[in-house]
């Protein structure tokens, strides 16, 4: 390609309003444009890595034995009634109605839609089968940011596998998590397996793979014994808490200032550990109690798992003073009947505790959890924080702020019992195939492997998704120059290179700097004064370093280096 004929509409100021680097370098190298809020047009460049990208997965795709399709991303509400997620997914889902009346959704995911293909099986002797697909996505994401990372409309390659038995399915999840280590190993992203809900997908045994970034919006909890977990997921070894015999009742005591944990720390002494926190959620429109330590943040992700909860929201002001009788910084649980208690399993066999007494500055000393509160379902519902002990070696446990590049999960009958798919078993008897769900979000890939690999000059593209391998830059008019550019350039496409000729009336300072920032990975420098002594310079963007070549070795040279990163 010739940069006088390409569209690259690179910028010299970063742009205002990008947060995360790769949504910066993205923009101003020319890759892409926003149209609104969580939709972007790829432009050329971003096209050319994108289509790269997708290459790499294809190839591991069929590595495994799995099928392309292409399924419909225009959906009825019929098929996602039959499988009761259409109540279930709320605002995330874009819905719209046709010409007669038909409810309809634009698809966020296809695990409805590739059963109902399913439904075709007939014997356990067609099974395995795993399928894939790249198609878009819509999720009406309510703060998509970060350019690429976090969207509304992107490519997903989402797989599906059936299998017959468990077992079959374990190994369609172990082939999955094989191609996926071997996919971001290809594309240069560094990836996390990490243990994960499986959300509104539904399933077991769910595995994130997460990259770390400081634009991401997930955390990671891990250790150097290879534990880790996504947060909504993670767990840690607590010491056991040293508490009194608790052989007194409840005791109320005014505190008519205080307002939050820290107001009860500082102004009575009652350390933070030592509290019950009472936060009020609106679960599926049951007002619930759910109760934490005062030292620990809730997951709400980890709640809604407990609760099979689809709809889950903290409550108002005025919902709590009707239920409770008292505002936020004077709640509790002592007492309460009619309502669900939730509480944490730090809580698990506290006395001597403390926490409000639903009455406005009025808090109750010496509460038991277990002989003072109702609790009705316990579960692990806390944030696990950097330091704590790791459940599997005890060794403190890291934080990292990351960012999901794909996911696998089980999700067992639950499809092909709720849309009818059945096979002949061996035995003669018919089953319900069991499935599983892998998915990689192709535009976030692209943006993940930005966010890993860039400098101050710009974006430095991994030669396996690069938009070229090479670029020539052409230095001056004068016959003989722009002649050995063209032989090069030539000479490059005749061995399958994706060359980029820089043939632009600009000065070679300009030129230098926009091929560092679109980031192309070997640069190839034509000026009068080289080819006086028959070299030209060769430049590798990932470390910097020049060199003079023979003009007349340069596209075997070339050649090798491009070939060498295939190996």
């Amino acid at each position: 390609m010739r940069w006088s004929e390409l569209y690259v509409p690179t910028l010299r100021q970063d742009p205002a309003g990008a947060d995360a680097v790769s949504h910066r370098l993205l923009l101003r190298a020319g890759y892409i444009r926003q149209l609104m809020a969580g939709h972007y047009s790829l432009l050329p460049l971003a096209v050319r890595v994108r289509t790269k990208i997708i290459d790499v997965i294809r190839e591991e795709m069929s590595r495994i034995g799995a099928q392309e399709f292409l399924l419909p991303t225009m959906q009825p509400a019929e098929v996602w009634q039959k499988s009761g997620r259409w109540d279930k997914i709320g605002a995330e889902m874009f819905r719209l109605t046709d010409r007669k009346g038909a409810d309809l959704a634009l698809g966020m995911t296809h695990e409805e839609i590739f059963t109902t293909v399913a439904q075709e099986l007939r014997s356990y002797r067609d099974l395995p089968q795993r399928w894939y697909q790249f198609q878009t996505k819509f999720r009406d994401e309510p703060r998509p940011k970060s350019g690429l990372i976090r969207v509304r409309e992107f490519t997903m390659k989402d797989s599906y596998s059936f299998d017959v038995d468990a077992a079959g399915l374990d190994r369609s999840f172990d082939l999955h998590h094989e191609a996926y280590t071997r996919i971001f190993g290809r594309l240069g992203i560094p990836a996390i397996p990490v243990e994960a809900s499986s959300g509104i997908m539904g399933g077991t045994d769910s595995i994130e793979f997460m990259s770390p970034t400081a634009a991401g919006e997930d955390i990671v909890v891990h250790c150097t014994c290879g534990y880790a977990a996504n947060v909504e997921k993670a767990t840690s070894h607590l010491p056991a808490a040293a508490d009194g015999d608790g052989s007194s009742a409840p005791e109320a005591f005014d505190t008519p200032d205080v307002r939050t944990i820290e107001d009860l720390v500082t102004g009575f002494g009652v350390t933070a550990d030592r509290q019950v926190k009472t936060l009020v959620y609106v679960v599926d429109d049951q007002l619930t109690l759910v109760l934490m330590r005062g030292d620990h943040a809730l997951v709400e992700q980890k709640l809604i798992d407990t609760l099979a909860a689809v709809n889950v929201r903290p409550a108002h002001p005025e919902e709590i003073r009707e239920a409770l009788g008292a505002l936020p910084g004077s709640l509790g649980g002592v007492g309460v009947t009619g309502l669900p208690i939730v509480a944490d399993l730090a809580l698990t066999g506290r006395r001597d505790m403390t926490t409000g007494a639903n009455r406005d500055g009025v808090h109750l000393r010496g509460v038991d959890v277990a002989r003072d509160i109702a609790v009705d379902r316990w579960a692990d519902l806390r944030e696990v924080g950097a330091g704590e002990p790791c459940p599997r070696c005890e060794q403190p446990l890291d934080v990292l702020r990351t960012v999901e590049i794909g996911h696998i999960f089980k999700l067992g009958r639950r499809y092909t019992e709720t849309l009818g798919v059945t096979v002949l078993g061996a035995d003669g008897e018919r089953v319900n195939p069991v499935m599983g769900s892998y998915g990689i979000g192709v535009e976030r890939a692209l943006a993940a492997i930005v966010e890993t690999h860039h400098d101050d000059k710009g974006i430095v593209w991994p030669v396996a998704v690069a938009p070229f391998d090479v670029a020539i830059a052409v230095l001056g008019d004068a016959d003989e120059v722009v002649a050995a550019a063209e032989s090069l350039y030539s000479g490059l496409r005749g061995q399958r290179m994706d060359v980029l000729l820089d043939d632009r009336a600009e000065r070679p300072g300009v030129k230098f700097s926009d091929i560092e920032l679109i980031g192309i990975p070997y640069r190839i420098t034509v000026s009068a004064r080289g080819l006086a002594d028959g070299t030209v310079e060769f430049t590798d963007r990932a470390t910097g370093h020049t060199e003079r070549i023979p003009l007349a070795s340069a596209t075997a040279h070339v050649t090798a280096a491009v070939r060498a990163t295939e190996q």
